[in-house]
């Protein structure tokens, strides 16, 4: 199974630039300045559950938990996660972010059908993939 890795960074000055590239497994953390979607879809879907990590460069936890995201996103079974899209967000690039997560990294959202997010339960790095992947299946069946 291929998986398709979204990359998006977008600068202030010059708009935006998007990059498409496909691998056997996403490369992570990618050391994007801005942010990073990653997909394991391969085809896009209206249906598609997406989630949102917010996080900043250097944070140990953030990138222990990027770590743990994608194993659980290679998991499959009744539960997969192989729909999901997962963007992630440097709170150091968006002073609003950085106000409400500072204290609070890693944080995940999942984005509801209306486009707003939900702030899901703290999931910490040092759990197992199979019940971040379990924890994470039953917030998007919420």
């Amino acid at each position: 199974m291929a998986l398709a890795a979204v990359v998006t960074a977008t600068r202030p000055s010059s708009g935006s630039l998007r990059l498409l590239a496909r691998h056997a497994r996403p490369k992570w953390p990618l050391r994007s300045p801005i942010s990073a979607s990653y997909s394991s879809s391969t085809s896009p879907s209206s249906m598609t559950r997406r989630l949102v990590l917010y996080s900043k460069p250097g944070c140990c936890l953030c990138d222990g938990l990027k770590e743990k995201l994608q194993a659980a996103f290679l998991l499959s079974g009744p539960d997969s996660l192989s729909d999901v899209e997962l963007q992630i967000r440097d709170i150091t690039t968006n002073p609003e972010w950085e106000k409400a997560y500072q204290y609070e990294i890693p944080v995940l959202a999942r984005v509801l059908s209306d486009g707003t997010e939900e702030t899901l339960p703290r999931l910490s790095p040092r759990l197992g993939v199979e019940l971040i992947h379990k924890k994470i299946a039953s917030a998007l069946r919420q």
